[in-house]
């Protein structure tokens, strides 16, 4: 059972998806499951997980709407406003949807590099256990000190590195982010994902050797049980197709970790996003 672990859907609004500049421009249009179906075909993959690109409920809706017409969509990771105090209400809300897997903050948006230890917001993140939800943290390397803290305070929560912390490969700065990196991997509830590598590249020049030394780094870190493979289609098309993405790491499995194929492509994700039922009646 092979898993995409991270990609996007959206229907384009200027407005809402201002984050996409006229460099990505690219990305303005609509991006919806019959398109995607189309690469998972293509790269044997069976199912996805579909994760917010935008900073609203009615974002998780939208998300928990595809899904519920796609066999395709194994979950979501939608967005809650972990600051409020009416947070527990909504988690009630929300927690009657099966493919609701977790939720995310786009914390590398926020200008306070210790958001994530926010009082306000470390009460929001101790009431997602309760209703068996993870968290995704998505954020850039000078916020994985903040990240690192962060999850020593919650042992029991499951929560996952998107995107490695988006490296600052164009500069080469690998030592900090790969000392912080080890830190952060030594907490056993945090995975991480073998995601939007292409996009902290240089789109144009990049090579598939740029990408080992941070391969090298999350294997070294995290191990093959708790790293997982996402395309974060279509946000990767600035850089590679899907295709692309995913040779870039099956390749360097195939290369330096063959064993670990089937934990990368499909069985961490399962277990992380607890999508076992799912998974089972995908190869039914």
């Amino acid at each position: 059972m092979n898993i995409d672990a991270h990609q996007h859907f959206w229907t384009y609004d200027s407005s809402r998806h201002d984050w996409i500049t006229e460099p990505m421009a690219v990305l303005k249009r609509d991006f919806l499951p019959a398109e995607l179906a189309v690469q998972l075909d293509a790269n044997d993959i069976h199912a996805s997980i579909a994760v917010q690109a935008d900073q609203s409920e009615m974002e998780t809706l939208f998300l928990l709407e595809l899904a519920k017409h796609s066999e395709r969509i194994a979950g979501v990771v939608g967005w809650i406003d972990l600051l409020s105090l009416q947070l527990e209400e909504r988690l009630q809300f929300f927690s009657q949807f099966k493919k609701l897997c977790g939720f995310r903050h786009i914390v590398q948006s926020e200008p306070d590099d210790r958001f994530l230890l926010r009082p306000d917001f470390t009460r929001g993140i101790s009431c997602l256990r309760g209703f068996g939800f993870t968290y995704d943290i998505l954020i850039y390397p000078k916020q994985l000190p903040a990240a690192i803290e962060m999850v020593a305070k919650f042992p029991e929560q499951r929560f996952v590195v998107d995107h490695v912390a988006k490296p600052e490969m164009k500069a080469k700065n690998v030592a900090l982010w790969a000392t912080q990196i080890s830190s952060i991997a030594r907490h056993s509830n945090v995975c991480c994902k073998l995601s939007g590598l292409v996009t902290e590249a240089d789109w144009h020049h990049w090579t598939p050797a740029d990408f080992d030394p941070y391969l090298d780094v999350v294997f070294e870190s995290f191990g093959a049980e708790r790293l997982m493979f996402g395309s974060d289609w279509p946000v990767c098309l600035l850089a590679a197709s899907y295709t692309q993405v995913k040779q870039i790491i099956e390749s360097y499995v195939n290369r330096k970790a063959p064993a670990a194929r089937e934990n990368i492509f499909g069985a961490n994700a399962i277990r992380f996003y607890d999508l076992k039922a799912h998974a089972d009646g995908l190869a039914a």
